[in-house]
Parts: C-alpha cells; structure tokens; sequence
C-alpha cells in the first residue's frame, strides 16, 4: 500500500503538481536511487525525517520513521566532508566554529539556488544559544566540500540529504529536527570529556541523546534557566 502511495507520489511529481524547485541535479534519478536504498528499511521518500551529526566521529546520521511506525530507523550514515573549528560551542558570529545541540530546518529554510550547490539553514540560533548570548548566522547543511562554521558535504551526498529533507517537508512532515553532538554521547566517552570545559554543556545535551536512544523519537524541548529540558 505505502510502495503504491510513491509511486504517485513519483506521478504528481512528474506533472509538478508538488510544485518541486529547480535543482542543480537529477532530482529524478536520485529519488529512484534512494527508494531502491530505502526499500529495504520498509521506508519511503515523504516520510519524517530527523538527521543527527556527531563532529568526533565525522559523520551525519539520516534517521527516518515510517507513518505506523513507533521508532525512526537508521537509513543512511555519511561522512562529512568539512566542519569549522573544534569539539565545542559556537559562541559568536565570524568564529569559524560549528555549532552543536538542536536545530531544525524548515521549508522557508530550504535553498535550492545556493553557491554551495544546495542547502538548508539549521536555525542558528536557537532559543538557547539566544539565552546564551550566543551569536550567529547562515549555518547550513551544504555541498561543496567547504565550510566556514557550517557542515559541509559532497554534492552527491547532499543531493540525496536535501531530496529527503525537502519531500518529507513538501509532504507535511515538517519542520526537520537537526541534532548536532560533539561524539556519541556514551558513559565511557562523558567520562573522557570530564575535565573538558564544554562538560556541563554537553551533560545537558546529553539529556537529549539519552531520550532519543531509549524511545527512538526526537525529544521536544525548551529552555529554562538557560539550559534545555526535554520532554
């Protein structure tokens, strides 16, 4: 029944009916390349997406969830090919770091005409780095293979990225939540990392990793006393 549903979805695409933007790629051929991928996992293209990135180990997680499923599933893992600066916050405009903790992109968020081949603004900043005094603008999930604080990707790989992201927003599954940690969040690893002076930062967002590892959904959270609660 699902695989019935892409394959219309696949036809209303063809008549433009979903009202696609012009890419700088076959966005055709990609989408029929990622369905033969994700058949597999009894997922779809259109379906919730949420993507998690871990800086140590260089790699972004593309997580998905189908309709009358209770958990996301991993779908793809990809290296990244270039993030700014260290393990750690982003603090100010202009210091070439990477941000860690939660984003989300949304279709106002989506660009398809970007000088980085294609991209997606994460939401920098977020109620908590705002609460932080935290400064900052233009952070992406891009191609190009360049970075000046964003996570950069091959064009290849954010071709298939960007595809997921925008039809499972164009599908109402929207916004996409965007998890940025500095490694797996593991005990052994924390414990590694206590003298760190990122520490108390990343016990906090750790809050958010552990909810995600038990029940296999995003958290939602806010922010109190300039720290993130999940729920």
């Amino acid at each position: 029944m699902r695989y019935a549903l892409f394959a219309i979805i696949l036809f209303l695409s063809a008549c433009n009916t979903l009202q696609l933007p012009q890419l700088p790629f076959d966005w055709q051929s990609t989408l029929n390349r990622l369905q033969r991928d994700l058949k597999t996992h009894q997922v779809y293209v259109g379906d919730p997406v949420f993507i998690r990135i871990f800086k140590e180990e260089n790699i972004l997680e593309l997580w998905m969830k189908a309709d009358d499923g209770a958990r996301h599933t991993l779908v793809k893992t990809y290296p990244i090919c270039n993030w700014s600066g260290t393990l750690g916050v982003k603090r100010r405009e202009g210091d070439r770091q990477s941000p860690e903790g939660f984003y989300e992109t949304t279709r106002q968020r989506l660009n398809s005409n970007s000088k980085y081949h294609v991209s997606f603004n994460i939401g920098f900043p977020n109620a908590y780095d705002r609460a932080n005094a935290r400064t900052g603008s233009l952070i992406m999930i891009h191609g190009d293979c360049v970075s000046e604080g964003c996570y950069a990707m091959t064009d290849p790989q954010i071709e298939e990225i960007y595809t997921l992201v925008e039809r499972a927003i164009g599908l109402g599954h929207g916004p996409v939540p965007i998890h940025i940690f500095p490694f797996h969040m593991t005990s052994e690893r924390m414990l590694a990392a206590v003298q760190s002076p990122h520490f108390e930062f990343w016990s906090n967002i750790r809050e958010g990793y552990d909810y995600f590892e038990r029940y296999g959904v995003p958290p939602k959270w806010i922010v109190r006393n300039n720290h993130y609660e999940f729920y």
